[in-house]
């Protein structure tokens, strides 16, 4: 099969690097997790500008690569980077020299100073030294002398020409037999491949497709995860494994029509081209009543992947590191798009005070900028239970697309939840009078009906009997629901959100 053309990002990668070179820069960082291609890439590049290329690492030592005049066998395997940049700082023919994976040596003096003398011994020899690894800090000593190159990553033009090869493999290697799949689910697997590099990219759709010969739906669930774990995105920022349904949520009717209008418009589907795409929006609301299930359930409608971002664990005492957390979590969230992105309790990460010397006022700024800015298909749902601890600039209009209030559930929601909850731990809720325990259990929250739920099957396990209606309405009337307890500010909650937010129900 002929080798397909080096794709336009690629292509521009390669100009990027021959510039550099011409333009006689002593040091250049390349940073990326695609060692492969960068090598390939370099190599061609030594090719185009008739330079001998000599490769290093900890295990292999410097070696030659390709071509030329070759090296003495004394140095052909200097593993120790001193005495390879010792060598390196001896030799008088121009080189381009890629050295993988040196950065853990770059906090030791000597090889800092061995490197800056290879270095500034530029315009006398001519040597170029990349920097080749995953991430290299630079040292302050050599950051004048040093340009620093990222590899581009696939476009979605990239990604479907990868796919298509590898299907074109499958077939041939399947006596002809096509690969099935449908238009719909392969925009959303390309879409879900961004942020990915070449190898990866090509590796997930191979395991896709060679499993089965097929791409389907069931698929793309899985190479979130892998995608997520192949990225490494830990910390703050959390991949959730378990979405939901809206058939699980009770009510919601509001909020529900108002997700429906803009499904197309975050998923990318046919005809959503020209509207505006979506920020977010804030689920504010009583304890309990149902704000985490609901950002479950907008992941899981949208078939996208959901990330939670702890607002609470932001914060780290060292400074600076808590704006870093946050921008390395807002960055990661645009490398998984298409994702719903979960701040769970932002009042956590941005109600500070005067002994916090600032850090949540930067933290706000990064994250309204951020947010005012993003135009990487992360659909924001921020959940807060405490309005009072919520700065004013949060919720000014057009931060979030819609303020939707979540209240404790009516009557009729408050029906659905017991039945739901029935139906999870496999009981059938016909024999109970459903709508009576709907009634008893008004001001109650959809969690503490779950708890009325278990509280009740321990009580008829207890008594050796079937779950029956007398075991949850005894199990009610023994709970003081929080909307009692707390009933002062529920209240002002509710006085606050009237006329400022839209009820989710």
């Amino acid at each position: 099969m002929a080798k397909p053309a080096a794709p336009a990002a690629s292509a521009e990668d390669f100009q990027d690097l021959c510039l550099l070179v011409r333009s006689r820069v002593p040091i250049i960082v390349l940073e990326t997790h695609d060692e492969s291609r960068a090598l390939e890439m370099l190599t061609r590049l030594a090719v185009k500008e008739v330079l001998p290329l000599f490769n290093w690492s900890a295990t292999d030592g410097l070696q030659q690569l390709g071509f030329g005049a070759g090296m003495p066998d004394a140095e052909v395997d200097l593993a120790e980077p001193e005495s390879m940049l010792e060598s390196i700082k001896k030799r008088r023919e121009a080189g381009l020299y890629v050295l993988c994976d040196v950065h853990p040596w770059l906090k030791e003096p000597r090889v800092v100073r061995l490197l800056k003398d290879v270095a500034l011994r530029y315009r006398e020899v001519g040597h170029t030294v990349v920097l080749l690894s995953h991430r290299v800090d630079i040292p302050p000593e050599l950051a004048r002398l040093t340009a620093r190159v990222e590899l581009s990553l696939p476009d979605e033009e990239e990604i479907m020409g990868i796919v298509r090869e590898e299907a074109r493999r499958w077939q041939e290697a399947n006596n002809g037999s096509k690969v099935k799949t449908d238009s719909r689910t392969l925009a959303q697997l390309v879409r879900s491949l961004r942020g990915l590099t070449h190898a990866d990219c090509r590796r997930l759709v191979r395991s896709a497709i060679f499993d089965d010969g097929s791409i389907a739906d069931s698929d793309i669930p899985d190479m979130n995860r892998a995608k997520f774990e192949l990225m490494s995105l830990d910390g703050v920022l959390s991949f959730e494994y378990r979405t939901e349904q809206f058939g699980d949520v009770a009510g919601m009717r509001n909020l529900r029509a108002w997700l429906d209008k803009r499904r197309d418009a975050v998923t990318g589907a046919a005809g959503a081209s020209g509207l505006d795409q979506p920020k977010g929006l804030l689920l504010l609301g009583v304890q309990g009543a149902g704000k985490s299930l609901t950002a479950r359930a907008v992941a899981g409608a949208w078939g996208m992947p959901l990330l939670r971002l702890d607002m609470a664990a932001l914060y780290n005492k060292f400074i600076g590191e808590t704006e870093r957390n946050l921008r390395e979590s807002l960055r990661s969230a645009e490398l998984m798009a298409p994702c719903v992105l979960w701040m769970d309790e932002i009042e956590k990460g941005l109600a500070g005070g005067d002994s916090d010397e600032g850090t949540s006022r930067r933290v706000l700024g990064s994250l309204l900028t951020w947010m005012a800015e993003q135009r990487g298909g992360v659909f924001v749902v921020a959940t807060a239970n405490d309005v009072s601890a919520l700065p004013p600039e949060l919720l000014r209009k057009g931060r979030f697309d819609e303020i939707f209030f979540v209240d404790l559930p009516d009557e009729a929601a408050r029906a659905e939840i017991f039945r739901i909850h029935l139906r999870r731990r496999g009981i059938e809720a016909a024999g109970i009078d459903v709508a009576a325990l709907a009634q008893l259990s008004e001001g109650y929250s959809g969690a503490e009906i779950e708890q009325v739920v278990v509280s009740a099957l321990y009580r008829a396990a207890a008594e050796k009997t079937a779950l029956d209606g007398a075991h949850l309405a005894a199990e009610i009337r023994a709970t003081v629901p929080l909307s009692v307890t707390m009933s002062e500010k529920t209240d002002a909650l509710r006085a606050w959100a009237e006329g400022r937010t839209v009820p989710a129900n």
